[in-house]
């Protein structure tokens, strides 16, 4: 693809806008480390939910997509699906929790939950963990989705499209040392309203050059029919125990990976950039609705235009969509020039670099976080000044910027797949999950429980994938084993962790219930020994399970409504989006409720 004088004018009024954000939040962000990573705990829910929208929207998600639309269909998006259970968990259980606790990261939360050494190491542990090279390895493949793009859609080379990478990396560490969370924020939604502008416009572009939705359809079920496969691409729903996914696999993701497993973004109970964003809302509601707007811009909004493009590549570039490069797909549609108008190419490399800046620029402060706050400060250098831990942090942020360089050529090395290794990564932290929902509502959970369910959780998944089983997490009835095995070993060795260690010192607990007040019955032995103006829980558990059942009810509604509408399938499509308005509108009336 040739750029244009034109198009690369573009691309450069796109850099200069987010350098100028950068600069203008320059002198705010050097004040202290609460505005450099939590924007001084001021952000309307808007902006803090819209973050989190485009961090999850990064380069790869629409190659990610791509792949399990050609491979599986629609429904091939069920891997990730799922995580709206969690999702509104988060919503709904934790986020008011999560901002009431005045915590700076989620890694923090173990000194403020448990006491002692175990705390102590359990934070320091997942921060240099999490913080690097978990990290990294986010970045690493989001850096390698990035090279294809680059390499693909301005057809240079490995070593030119690698300069390139690291020119954007570069930059992108640089205005977020300087801007900090605040820059961060804005600028994502600056890139979040491009890069969604840019990915409808291909799709409506790929639809028409494919004849249109009418056409798009009866092409794709005489393509499946040729094929021989069960069920069509189109399907919303797998059919039962396809041969892309047993009954076992998408068992296993309904009614076990949601809760079970940790994973960055959809950790069950928030953690991570969510967690971060809750932290620096303006209050308690306005994290809710940050978290609440992810959501549904996250599962509902989002996923039509990625889905649309996918299923006309299909139609419109077979021989690429039947390759292993098949991700690559995506590309293709914009690349040529008889489907995508070249005067928009300029917008769609800036949409694309969006993308990945905005992942980027999450990732590198999130992780400076956990190892300035988390590690640094709290363990190797505990009285400097704040201009010295913002320092710090900048310094962090360059730090992981070069690990994550380092971390992509190793991927690229061994030629990992962007699914494969999000599969790679719900797998090993299969089992923590019910640790990091149940240790907000029962008064027993100790920090050994975290420790065993980190531990057991990594050694039994790969032992089960190394081992003479080997089982592979590429596999999807060999992931589920790999899943369900690992989360009833794991949960065991907590649960049997826990009554063989001694429960949180009393005073801890106290000041816990105090300071955060979580609802339900587990912790009774606690609240009379707590001050009374504090004893009484500020939510009532069942009108969160209300709020959750309406809210999951919100999402599904909407995503499969919209859906409905976008192949002119009128009349459920209305029928969906009507019970979507209604969700909401519970959801409202509950809320302002509880604020009262």
């Amino acid at each position: 693809m040739t750029l244009t004088p034109f198009d690369w004018t573009v691309i450069a009024l796109y850099f200069a806008a987010n350098l100028a954000i950068g600069l203008y939040y320059a002198r705010r962000a050097g004040g202290d480390v609460g505005e450099f990573f939590l924007s001084g705990r001021n952000a309307p829910w808007w902006l803090a939910g819209t973050s989190m929208v485009a961090t999850t929207f990064a380069a790869d998600t629409p190659l990610a997509v791509t792949g399990m639309v050609i491979d599986n269909g629609i429904a091939g998006n069920w891997l990730w699906w799922n995580l709206v259970m969690s999702g509104m968990m988060t919503v709904f259980f934790f986020a008011r929790l999560w901002r009431r606790s005045r915590v700076m990261t989620d890694v923090e939360f173990a000194q403020l939950r448990y006491s002692g050494k175990p705390a102590a190491f359990l934070r320091g542990f997942r921060a240099l963990y999490l913080g690097i090279p978990i990290n990294c390895i986010i970045l690493g493949w989001v850096n390698l989705a990035m090279l294809t793009i680059l390499r693909t859609s301005l057809g240079v080379d490995d070593r030119t499209a690698l300069y390139i990478l690291v020119g954007i990396l570069v930059f992108t560490a640089f205005y977020t040392t300087l801007a900090g969370l605040w820059g961060v924020l804005v600028t994502d939604m600056l890139q979040f309203a491009l890069k969604m502008t840019m990915v409808i416009l291909l799709a409506y572009y790929a639809v028409q050059a494919a004849g249109g939705v009418d056409a798009l359809q009866e092409k794709i079920i005489a393509l499946d029919g040729a094929s021989g496969r069960s069920g069509s691409r189109l399907d919303f729903l797998p059919p039962l125990n396809s041969a892309w996914l047993p009954a076992v696999a998408l068992g296993t993701y309904l009614a076990v990976s949601w809760w079970a497993s940790w994973y960055p973004g959809s950790e069950p109970g928030g953690g991570g950039y969510v967690a971060q964003r809750i932290f620096s809302a303006k209050d308690e509601r306005h994290g809710v609705l940050a978290t609440l707007w992810f959501n549904v811009a996250h599962y509902a909004l989002r996923p039509w235009p990625w889905i649309l493009t996918a299923l006309a590549a299909l139609i419109l570039s077979p021989e690429l969509a039947a390759s292993k490069d098949r991700e690559a797909s995506y590309i293709a549609m914009f690349m040529n020039p008889d489907i995508f108008p070249p005067r928009l190419r300029g917008f769609m490399i800036a949409g694309f670099a969006a993308a990945y800046m905005s992942t980027i620029a999450t990732h590198l402060n999130w992780g400076a976080s956990y190892v300035i706050n988390d590690f640094y400060r709290a363990f190797v250098k505990r009285s400097a000044s704040e201009r010295h831990y913002v320092f710090a942090s900048q310094l962090a942020t360059v730090l992981i910027m070069i690990v994550s360089l380092l971390v992509t050529y190793y991927l690229r090395l061994h030629e990992k797949g962007i699914k494969d290794a999000w599969k790679l990564l719900l797998v090993t932290g299969a089992g923590t999950g019910t640790v990091y929902l149940l240790r907000w509502y029962w008064w027993r959970i100790n920090a050994w429980s975290e420790v065993a369910a980190m531990v057991v959780a990594a050694s039994v998944s790969l032992f089960l994938q190394l081992g003479p089983l080997q089982w592979r997490s590429n596999d999807e009835q060999e992931f589920a084993y790999i899943l369900l095995t690992t989360v009833i070993v794991t949960t065991i060795a907590w649960v049997a962790v826990t009554y063989l260690t001694g429960p949180e010192p009393q005073a801890k607990l106290i000041a816990f219930y105090e300071q955060v007040r979580p609802a339900g019955p587990g912790w009774a032995p606690v609240r009379p020994l707590v001050n009374p103006a504090h004893a009484k829980p500020s939510e009532s558990i069942g009108l969160q399970f209300a709020n959750w059942i309406v809210g999951c009810t919100l999402i599904y509604s909407s995503l499969f409504g919209i859906g409905h509408l976008v192949f002119k399938n009128w009349l459920p499509g209305a029928g969906l989006l009507a019970l979507a308005c209604v969700c909401a509108a519970i959801i409202s009336r509950n809320l302002n409720l509880q604020q009262e």
